[in-house]
């Protein structure tokens, strides 16, 4: 993105030259202009065997497969942040996972 020297305003281009749609400037195109967007990576924690989730919190909740009381649970964002969490349950004893109404 180029920016207009007179006004700082935004310079868009036109056929072969950059014009600013706030003062009127025009300007000849330089040859190449490159863009780069550097994204940011998040870290996400893989839990890869079941004797590692014993990390994880437990809570006495009925499993809807096997009828087993008992299960881990999480808690994750999925909507904005004026809604509430939702709370993820898998079960200590078949590993069903499912999702708290």
């Amino acid at each position: 993105m180029m920016f207009c020297p007179k006004c700082k305003g935004l310079m868009y281009p036109q056929k072969d030259q950059s014009v600013c749609k706030k003062c009127g400037y025009t300007e000849k195109k330089k040859k190449a202009m490159v863009v780069v967007s550097k994204r940011k990576t998040k870290e996400m924690t893989v839990i890869e065997n079941k004797e590692a989730t014993n990390v994880l919190p437990k809570t006495k909740v009925v499993c809807p497969k096997c009828a087993h009381n008992e299960a881990y649970w999480i808690l994750r964002q999925m909507r904005g942040s004026d809604e509430p969490e939702s709370r993820f349950y898998t079960c200590t004893s078949c590993g069903y996972k499912w999702r708290e109404d």
